[in-house]
């Protein structure tokens, strides 16, 4: 198989860890890779994920994946759901990190494959942590998140040079006891905010906003099931938002979409509208 000469590194500094494409390219047994899936469709799986899912002797996965995603790895791999779901948990994430643990040392490629991204709410982080206080292997294959998923199936850009300078991500859902998050850094009307896993919250996650400054008249959008078949978006404003998700009668997963671009989305669907009539 050709492989193009690669440029020579410079030579590491003390103490720091570097991976070149060779690295990246065996999946070697006893070690383990966390995949994401991306926020639904097949289609949007990186090249690397398929490669993978190729060559796993098992399969951990989430929740609520496209039966063709699991259908990649191979017939005698074992499949294993352990994913989560808000408030309902199919295993303790100690559990888990422990089976990743326990398959690795059997001498097994072990994929946790992931909705979303690994790294981002899909605690990914504690994985590897335990993954490299038991001395396994780890490698992480990025996907998709919803939230750039959705923007890019719905015409909803995240930043706009007229509407948003900046986009944060957070999720409404919390360790029990946790404390609240300083809604006064996402006040501000030239930002985005994504929540995920927020839907229970969106009552809580209003008035909050609402308390420390947002207007009221703020564009919000509700996305649900993005990327899938069954894919959902609804508008409204900020202060009406938990009446919206009730009378739409919205279900998990789903994101939140708060700030102007939505008004960008809006537009562009009444475009689009206007060019199928005419």
């Amino acid at each position: 198989m050709y492989r193009p000469a690669l440029p020579t590194l410079p030579p590491t500094p003390a103490g720091s860890i570097i991976s070149t494409p060779q690295d990246r390219q065996v999946f070697a047994p006893g070690s383990v890779c966390l995949v994401g899936a991306g926020p639904g469709d097949p289609d949007l799986l990186t090249l690397r994920a398929v490669q993978r899912l190729g060559e796993a002797d098992v399969l951990l996965y989430d929740h609520l994946l496209d039966p063709q995603i699991l259908r990649l790895a191979p017939p005698q791999a074992s499949r294993i759901c352990v994913g989560k779901r808000a408030s309902r948990h199919t295993l303790p994430q100690a559990d888990i990190n422990q089976l990743l643990i326990d398959f690795a040392r059997n001498g097994q490629r072990v994929v946790r494959l992931k909705g979303g991204d690994p790294l981002l709410f899909g605690r990914g982080g504690e994985e590897m942590l335990a993954l490299a206080q038991a001395g396994i292997p780890c490698e992480v294959v990025p996907g998709i998140s919803a939230a750039l998923g959705a923007a890019a199936a719905l015409g909803l850009p995240l930043t706009h040079r007229d509407h948003a300078q900046g986009c944060s991500l957070v999720t409404g859902h919390r360790r029990q006891g946790e404390q609240q998050l300083d809604w006064t850094l996402y006040s501000q009307p030239g930002q985005t905010l994504v929540v995920y896993m927020g839907l229970g919250e969106a009552a809580r996650i209003a008035s909050q906003l609402l308390a420390h400054g947002r207007d009221p008249a703020t564009p919000v959008a509700v996305v649900e099931k993005a990327c899938s078949p069954t894919q959902r978006c609804v508008c409204g404003q900020l202060d009406q938002l938990s009446q919206l998700i009730s009378q739409q009668e919205i279900s998990s997963p789903a994101l939140l979409v708060i700030g102007n671009v939505v008004l960008l989305h809006q537009q562009l669907q009444a475009l689009r509208q206007q060019a199928q009539i005419s």
